[in-house]
């Protein structure tokens, strides 16, 4: 019985041997919302980190043997997560972004060591209010006519948010928080002109709309945010006939004087039509107060007399002009009228006449007795004297003009008629024996040719106007045209003369009143200004009126986002932060969203009448001076990147310096370089003699003497110096002046030691008597008698040495 069990027990346990088998591990399923298992519906939010740990792979091998994960990823697409093969944390090791990529598709497996079991899994991103509203179909610039019913609508804007949800939903607002021409509807975006408000392009021309879209807000890594976004609407306002005509030069004033020609141009009137971005065209009428006696050009306004000035029968013409806009239909328009003075004007061109009995008399006589008594009035003359002229032109003198003190007249000043009495002034000179006739002229000083003047001009202004020659009236030429903005002041001379040449000279200065038909302008209709916190930044409109007040300008703020951030200047358009805001945290907590940048409307308004202006967008970015005192660059960039060319003038400064520099070192260098070429003397070094004290050496220098060419200067050998170094072998003679080439130097013996000379050690001069042996200067004599080349050397020589004016020194 003990061996049974053995034998029956062996062929079942090698079955069980044989039917042992390796199973594959696998991924546990903990379904949505779990955080570890296979991935089976993980979704992620697109602002995860980087970096963070989003999953855990989790799986387990039937026979406990340790496991391992992997991920892997499509060949063309990115690597966005990595795992840890043991733990099986799955990090996110590349930023996610719903709007380009929604879907994530990986591959995730585990592995014993011999199965490997592999899972393909969608990973699903979610979306963050990560993407603010974009406005499409920039810009928005509408026309829109200034007669436009309120509550129309006029434009329409559009902003895509491609979050989902409601970071995704969008809603429209006007940025301006106060009430102005326009709304926006908050849902479709459409712009409309506010109820009750009209646009007036008189006023102005156009309007500038900040329209801002707000998405409905979502979490973003983990705060709630709204984001937005902002465009700008510009409204050009189109004219429209809604204006009549307006009169310019207002009051009219005109003179016709009594010898003024039938049909002349009196005056001329002007108008225009008060639309000035279309204007019609206008004819002139009059309506009244003619008479007959004036026409109106109906297209220039230029009013004309039709009558002969001695017809017109009052002194004053009052006449209303009737100015008619034409339509472009041909139909009449919108009228207007202005009254027009005309007076008429006496000239002193009647010289006084005088009447008899029987009508003019230039001659009257009368017979009377002797010495008659002092104050007798003769009668026998009945003298009548008469000036048709009107007026202080009829006023003139009368006088005799005879022998003086006999009688006297009366009047002696007349206006208009008079009778003329003659009085006896002294009887006495009243004498028969001494004059049997007395003959007397009672005249006018300024009658006959006396009186007649003519008028002339002349100067560098003169060439626009003309002058009546007998009344002095000066005219504009027909075909002058008048500006005061290119001309404002004209002046010239007058020449009045008489007919016996006798002539004098006035001066006349013209000065042309402005009208005002000028709108001011900004460089242009947006700008951008950099604003350093406490500092103010300017704006800057032109008007092209002549004079005062009509280009005076005056600066207002008709807009601004927010409304109670900015001041300006109105004379100057100086702009700058209220007092009440002294930091860049302050301003962002008054304004939505943080901004660093705000939109103004700015009007400019001159003062003329009628009054015109212009509007411009101003964007102000605003900068912290702290920001700036980290980085003078960034200051220098930030201060002139309203004014590049402040920026190209410094650089331009800069590179002028460095070329200046760059001269200047070059100039240096080269005149150094042209004094180290000249030639110098021979100098050597003489080392001293270790105990006595050197001694100066003696120089000579060069003499000239006339002698021949070849024979002006010889060689003179330096005599013995007793400071040479006693090391030397031998003594060591003198260096000799330099030999021209061909016949080169000769080379040095050897063992003498070489000399180092710092001045000249020998002399040239003329062949004279010396004291030393006669070999050597015959030695140089020969050398120069038979060298003409060497002769011409030294000679170049001694002038070089003579420039020196004897600053050499000797040096040992």
């Amino acid at each position: 019985m003990g061996r049974g069990p053995p034998a029956v027990l062996a062929p079942w346990m090698l079955f069980l041997s044989l039917a042992q088998a390796n199973f594959a591990p696998h991924f546990f399923d903990n379904g949505a919302g779990s955080t570890n298992g296979n991935m089976a519906l993980f979704s992620l939010p697109e602002d995860t980190p980087v970096g963070s740990h989003v999953y855990t792979l989790n799986g387990t091998d039937p026979e406990g043997d340790p496991v391992s994960y992997h991920i892997s990823f499509n060949p063309s697409a990115r690597s966005v997560f990595s795992v840890d093969p043991n733990l099986g944390n799955i990090t996110l090791i590349e930023e996610l972004d719903r709007e380009r990529e929604d879907e994530i598709e990986a591959i995730i497996s585990i592995s014993d060591g011999l199965n490997l079991v592999a899972e393909k899994v969608t990973i699903l991103v979610t979306d963050a209010n990560d993407e603010a509203p974009r406005f499409i179909q920039e810009p928005y610039v509408v026309q829109v006519p200034e007669d436009t019913p309120s509550g129309s609508s006029i434009a329409r804007v559009r902003a895509v948010d491609r979050d989902t949800g409601s970071a995704g939903s969008v809603t429209y607002f006007l940025k301006n928080p106060h009430p102005t021409e326009f709304s926006v509807d908050r849902h479709s975006g459409v712009l409309r002109l506010r109820a009750g408000a009209i646009l007036d392009f008189e006023k102005a021309r156009a309007h500038f709309v900040t329209v801002v879209a707000k998405d409905g807000g979502g979490k973003l890594r983990g705060a709630d945010v709204v984001l937005s976004a902002t465009t700008v609407v510009t409204v050009n306002v189109e004219d429209v006939q809604d204006m009549g005509p307006v009169f310019v030069g207002t009051p009219y004033y005109g003179y016709v004087y009594e010898d003024t020609l039938l049909g002349s141009e009196v005056l001329t009137v002007v108008a225009m039509d008060g639309d000035r971005g279309k204007p019609n065209r206008v004819l002139y009428s009059l309506v009244n107060g003619s008479d007959g006696a004036f026409e109106i050009n109906e297209t220039s306004g230029a009013i004309s007399v039709m009558q002969s000035p001695s017809q017109l029968r009052r002194e004053v013409y009052e006449l209303h002009v009737q100015v008619t806009e034409v339509s472009s239909a041909g139909t009449p328009a919108a009228q207007a009228m202005v009254p027009v003075t005309i007076r008429i004007v006496d000239l002193n061109n009647h010289p006084p006449t005088f009447y008899g009995e029987s009508g003019p008399q230039n001659r009257f006589e009368l017979s009377m007795y002797e010495h008659p008594p002092q104050g007798e009035i003769l009668r026998g003359l009945k003298i009548t004297v008469n000036d048709s002229d009107q007026g202080a032109n009829a006023k003139f003198n009368l006088r005799l003009v005879g022998p003086g003190g006999i009688f006297r007249v009366v009047p002696q000043t007349v206006l208009n008629e008079a009778q003329v009495t003659i009085i006896v002034e002294n009887s006495a000179a009243i004498d028969f024996e001494k004059s049997k006739v007395l003959t007397f002229k009672a005249v006018d000083p300024d009658s006959g040719p006396w009186g007649e003047v003519k008028y002339s001009i002349y100067g560098s202004g003169a060439d626009l106007f003309l002058i009546h020659p007998s009344s002095g009236i000066i005219y504009t030429q027909p075909w002058a045209s008048l500006d005061a903005e290119a001309t404002a002041r004209y002046n010239f001379y007058v020449k009045a003369e008489d007919m016996e040449g006798r002539y004098s000279l006035a001066e006349v200065f013209i000065t042309l009143l402005d009208v005002n038909d000028h709108y001011p302008q900004f460089g242009k209709s947006v700008q951008e200004k950099t604003m350093v916190l406490g500092t103010p930044v300017k704006i800057e409109a032109t008007d092209q009126g002549a004079e005062e007040p009509n280009n005076l300008v005056d600066y207002s703020i008709t807009h601004a986002e927010p409304a109670n951030v900015f001041d300006i200047n109105a004379h100057t358009g100086e702009i700058w932060l209220k007092n009440s805001i002294r930091s860049l945290d302050a301003l962002h907590n008054i304004t939505p969203n943080g901004d660093r940048t705000w939109s103004l409307e700015v009007q400019a308004k001159d003062r003329g009448s009628p009054s015109f202006s212009t509007t411009a967008l101003l964007k102000i970015d605003i900068v912290d001076t702290e920001m700036l005192s980290r980085s003078p660059m960034a200051a220098f960039l930030m201060q002139t990147k309203d004014n590049p060319m402040k920026a190209v003038g410094v650089l331009a400064g800069i590179m002028a310096i460095i070329v200046a520099i760059t001269v200047l070192i070059s100039t240096a260098t080269f005149w150094r370089n042209k004094k180290s070429n000249k030639v110098q003397p021979v100098r050597r070094v003489l080392r001293k003699r270790p105990s006595p004290a050197p001694r100066s050496v003696r120089i000579e220098w060069l003499k000239f003497r006339r002698t021949k060419a070849a024979d002006k200067f010889v060689l003179r050998e330096a005599p013995p110096n007793e400071n040479c170094n006693n090391n030397s072998r031998g003594s060591t003679p003198a260096p000799q002046a330099p030999a021209p080439p061909p016949p080169p130097s000769p080379a040095p013996s050897v063992g003498q030691a070489p000399w180092t000379v710092p001045t000249v050690s020998g002399s040239l001069a003329p062949q004279q008597p010396r004291q030393p042996s006669p070999k050597p200067r015959a030695v140089a004599k020969r050398k120069a008698v038979g060298s003409p080349v060497q002769s011409a050397l030294v000679s170049e020589l001694r002038q070089k040495f003579e420039k020196k004016n004897l600053h050499s020194k000797a040096y040992f």
